[in-house]
């Protein structure tokens, strides 16, 4: 679509550009291009006929929204109630928290000085509301009163509905009774007005539930090291450790947040399959997050907070330790097995579970091996007899060529892999039925499962697709292999 001028300065025209309807516009332009009259909406071939020398670039929704995100991460400074206002917008309720900054004021203009840092132009409001806050900032005006009816965010027809009354402003439609308002315009405009102008409060959702347990040390000097912050982690780890032990309690998730100067967050997440207070177990597996992180942390002009929160807290029951040493065995895996999540990677390491049903291949699931819960009970064979299931399964099956019985006997040869196997033993059929109610699943068609071995002892098990005679022509596969 567009492609960045080369040797563009911050003094040249500049716009982002998408295409809409099968036409490229502009999206977004900056300030320089905007004071030439060039504006969102308008078409490129428009904008060039007028600069031919304007620079374009494509519009990265997903890019966007990344920095956003990262622009909220250090926004959880100020306040944990942080809401995104998409695209391009923060909403934060700062209630009981602006006397940390000496105010209001102090805490905008604290912000507003960390983004600027960052090159971004920036508009900012105070309001009693999230609505009035959003609309001021989004308009530029500083009163309510003097907001553009556009505020209020109706359709078209409905704005130009109110500008034909004569109503502009919000100060218009203040002294105008509600239901007056909501019989000629939609009870829409009567309830954006009543959230902007007139104190409805429909509190914001923060992006993050509030997490069970947070401790944070702030700094008057920035630290300048990672190894520092590190440590300042560990005594914020010894202090949770205390909390959860004055409740009985253990965690399941922590998070580390090293908040630098400039305004940008690095973030160190870990799990454990069990709940835990161990310090010495915690600040292990911060380590190896911090060692298997690709780019490495940068401190930039200094570390200024650290945050430490534990979103979950769990029962933390009593370790006891059997003659057999079951229970110390199951500890020392759970900690194996956090350990490999926290370096490899939360879905690198998983576990299986049984699950409800006949199908064979869907008879089990994977899942994360940090995360905790029952796994229900895997079916046993008889007392003295094989198992009926094999150790390894094929994903799938694979085709084999055999010589068999017609129409329902055993295999009596099969060839696999190029090699030839005489089938000595065999036990079956094992009829599986298709979900009938769901006629993708397993292809529709029966299958009758054999357990067979051939002449140097190896067991494998094969199925017949389909039956002679009633469904599709039959094919065999093998699906696993014994111990």
């Amino acid at each position: 679509m567009g492609e960045e001028r080369p040797g563009f300065t911050p003094d040249d025209p500049f716009a982002l550009v998408e295409k809409v309807k099968g036409a490229i516009r502009l999206a977004a332009v900056n300030r320089v291009a905007l004071g030439l009259g060039l504006a969102p909406g308008l078409s490129l071939a428009d904008a060039r006929a007028r600069f031919p020398g304007i620079g374009v670039a494509d519009l990265d929704p997903r890019a966007d929204a990344a920095w956003l995100e990262r622009i909220a991460d250090g926004c959880d400074r100020y306040t944990p109630m942080v809401a995104l206002d998409p695209p391009d917008g923060l909403i934060l309720d700062i209630s009981g928290c602006a006397h940390l900054f000496g105010g209001e004021a102090g805490l905008r203009d604290d912000l507003l000085v960390r983004l600027k840092r960052l090159g971004m132009e920036v508009r900012s409001a105070l309001a009693d509301t999230p609505d009035a806050a959003h609309a001021l900032a989004r308009h530029a005006a500083q009163t309510l009163e003097m907001l553009p009816v556009e505020a209020l965010e109706l359709d078209g027809e409905e704005t130009v509905g109110l500008r034909r009354a004569g109503l502009k402003r919000i100060g218009d439609l203040e002294a105008r009774p509600s239901q007056v308002i909501a019989a000629r315009f939609g009870e829409a405009a009567s309830d954006r007005l009543d959230r902007i102008a007139r104190g409805r409060d429909i509190r914001i959702t923060a992006r993050r539930p509030e997490p069970a347990l947070f401790l944070e040390r702030r700094f008057a000097e920035p630290i300048g090291r990672t190894e520092d912050a590190l440590a300042a982690i560990g005594q914020l780890v010894e202090a949770a450790a205390r909390r959860m032990e004055e409740a009985h309690r253990g965690g399941r998730r922590f998070e580390a947040q090293l908040f630098r100067t400039d305004g940008l967050v690095r973030s160190l997440r870990i799990e454990t399959g069990l709940p835990v207070r161990d310090v010495a177990l915690v600040m292990r597996l911060f380590n190896e997050r911090l060692d298997a992180l690709a780019d490495p942390i940068d401190p930039g002009f200094g570390f200024d907070l650290v945050r430490l929160s534990v979103p979950r807290f769990e029962a933390l029951s009593p370790l006891q330790l059997p003659l057999e040493g079951g229970a110390v065995a199951e500890g020392e895996l759970a900690q194996l097995l956090d350990r490999l999540s926290t370096r490899l990677g939360r879905n690198r390491v998983r576990r299986l579970g049984p699950q409800d049903s006949h199908i064979p291949e869907q008879a089990c699931f994977a899942f994360p091996a940090v995360e905790a819960g029952s796994m229900g009970d895997w079916s046993q064979p008889e007392p003295e007899e094989p198992p009926l299931r094999p150790t390894h399964l094929f994903d799938p099956p694979q085709p084999i060529e055999v010589v068999a019985g017609v129409p329902d006997g055993p295999p009596q040869r099969f060839r696999w892999r190029r090699e030839l196997h005489e089938v000595t033993l065999a036990e079956g059929p094992e009829r599986i039925g298709a979900l009938w109610w769901k006629r993708a699943d397993n292809g529709g068609v029966a299958r009758d499962y054999y357990r067979v071995e051939d002449r140097h002892g190896r067991r494998f098990w094969l199925f017949r697709h389909g039956l002679y005679g009633r469904e599709a022509k039959p094919v065999w596969y093998i699906h696993g292999l014994f111990a």
